[in-house]
């Protein structure tokens, strides 16, 4: 149980890494390496290559046996199982996402220079804590809907509508806030940037997400589960 509990660290830990390379990564093969300007043809072909990310930080997560790069799919998923889940969540996996993030982006910004300084609030704070929040209810909502769903072509499938979904929120949100829905990467931009402890930062980029990401579950759970559940029953009535 340890070893199994240390790998997810591990993974959680990698995958963190990870991501926040892989949009700095497709964003300089789309732009520089294959020469496409910021046109609508460019941004489509940033998109497709957004998505392929997504299908293999899906793979990975399937391989790692439960590695997860947001804290918000980690915090969604230990609501609905147990105390002890929920504090080994909060005290250990979201650390280690966010010791990740910041691992990466300070390894990026040392290697690659030019990159940037992450996602910003463009907005004023309530605006952007409500941005934030909505985004971050609709994806939880979207993905404990794919996770209670039986689709043809499962991980296909799901991680089709699961990454088309999180493009379409992220142009949504992206002038206003950066339609991040990640607390650990913005975390990762902010502790470079020094502005970490901000109050724009904690309420925008950590409490609204955790709030919508709790209203979400509890929706969830209490509202659209049993009435699945019942069109499951009188389906099979009826068959």
């Amino acid at each position: 149980m340890e070893r199994q509990s240390s790998l997810v660290l591990v993974s959680d830990f990698v995958l963190s890494f990870m991501w926040v390379w892989s949009g700095v990564l497709v964003r300089l093969f789309v732009f520089k390496i294959l020469g496409f300007s910021h046109t609508p043809i460019g941004e489509i072909v940033k998109i497709l290559f957004s998505i392929l990310n997504m299908f293999l930080f899906a793979f990975l997560a399937k391989v790692s046996r439960g590695g997860v790069y947001n804290p918000l799919t980690v915090l969604a998923d230990a609501i609905s199982r147990g105390v002890l889940n929920f504090l080994f969540c909060v005290a250990f996996r979201i650390p280690a996402q966010v010791f990740g993030s910041i691992v990466g982006v300070k390894l990026l910004i040392d290697t690659i220079p030019e990159v940037g300084q992450g996602p910003r609030l463009n907005v004023d704070i309530h605006q952007g804590a409500l941005t934030e929040g909505l985004l971050t209810f609709a994806i939880v909502s979207i993905s404990l809907g794919l996770a209670t769903t039986k689709i043809y072509g499962n991980f296909f499938m799901k991680t089709w509508i699961s990454s088309l979904s999180k493009l379409t929120l992220h142009i949504l949100g992206s002038d206003l806030t950066g339609g991040c829905m990640n607390p650990a990467a913005v975390m990762g931009w902010a502790y470079a940037r020094g502005d970490h402890i901000t109050k724009e930062h904690i309420l925008v980029y950590w409490l609204a997400p955790i709030e919508a990401t709790i209203f979400a579950v509890w929706t969830f759970k209490f509202i659209v589960r049993p009435v699945i559940e019942q069109k499951a029953v009188s389906k099979t009535k009826s068959d």
